[in-house]
């Protein structure tokens, strides 16, 4: 396991667009926030290209990311948005130099595919977090990214006021974050490493069953049963208003129905993903999900 230096005051931080585009107005207006709240910041040089949905194409998107791991005025680096992309600039990360300028890497969303990937591959930390067009007025959100940035090492969350199921304490390093972009990567080179994994578990505008769906192929090609708990955090309904939805099961219910067999300890209802408070998750750090104490937290042994 590698974790970054601490991040300092008036330390830069690189901003990157990996997956999706994004009108330049409204990522001036973002980075604009963004920077009252105390940072210093460096933009990509192809920040704000667009290449239809995407911000430029995989080959521009990789050579910022790349660009800004060798920079060493950067101290961290924060994707502005997710979107879809993430995967398609995998192939062109250059892993020898994150090992040679390791830095905290910070996204969520579409983004878990990228965060996962290196992780895998350097054992460096990464972080499921808030990006550059997150909502940072939200106090828990903004706080829990300075105290990662300032503290990449320390981690610990109080669930005692959260469902759980089968309360067997689980040790395992953090991976995963998104559930549709998780899938998505399944049979390519840039498949998350389930083995004693605490897996993280997110999504926004899927309904019920199609996160059954996805959970499905999940368990029916064993993924989950290589991992050791699961912590899940916001599920939430597609805009969508299809004719069956008074028959849907609860997204509890989907959980319930589908993970709670598996036997593994899980976590239900922390608050990450796609709504707020967004806390930041350090990927690649190994926890304890501690039931007596009602915590996760980070163990060395």
């Amino acid at each position: 396991m590698i974790i970054a230096n601490s991040f300092n005051s008036g330390d830069t931080i690189g901003i990157f667009a990996p997956a999706g585009s994004y009108s330049k107005a409204d990522m001036m207006t973002e980075i604009s926030g963004f920077k009252k709240l105390g940072f210093k910041i460096k933009m990509a040089d192809n920040l704000f290209c667009r290449y239809g949905y995407l911000a430029g194409t995989d080959k521009q998107r990789a050579e910022d990311f790349n660009s800004l791991i060798l920079d060493d005025d950067v101290k961290a680096l924060i994707a502005f948005r997710g979107g879809y992309g993430s995967i398609n600039i995998l192939k062109y990360i250059n892993i020898s130099n994150i090992l040679k300028h390791p830095k905290p890497i910070y996204g969520f969303s579409d983004v878990t595919a990228l965060i996962n990937y290196v992780t895998d591959k350097t054992s460096l930390v990464t972080f499921h977090g808030p990006m550059i067009n997150s909502n940072f007025s939200d106090k828990t959100t903004f706080l829990s990214l300075l105290n990662s940035l300032y503290n990449p090492g320390v981690f610990s969350f109080d669930f005692s006021n959260l469902k759980t199921y089968n309360n067997n304490n689980a040790i395992g390093k953090l991976a995963g974050g998104n559930l549709s972009t998780i899938c998505s990567c399944l049979g390519t080179p840039y498949e998350l490493d389930f083995n004693d994994k605490i897996l993280l578990l997110e999504d926004i505008n899927e309904d019920p069953y199609k996160i059954d769906r996805m959970l499905s192929q999940l368990i029916l090609s064993n993924r989950l049963d290589k991992c050791a708990g699961f912590i899940i955090g916001y599920m939430n309904y597609s805009n969508v208003n299809h004719k069956l939805k008074e028959f849907d099961f609860s997204f509890q219910r989907v959980i319930e129905n589908l993970l709670v067999p598996l036997k593994k300890p899980i976590i239900y209802g922390c608050p990450f993903g796609h709504s707020y408070p967004n806390i930041t998750i350090p990927i690649g750090l190994r926890v304890m999900l501690d039931f007596k104490d009602k915590i996760i937290k980070r163990i060395d042994f």
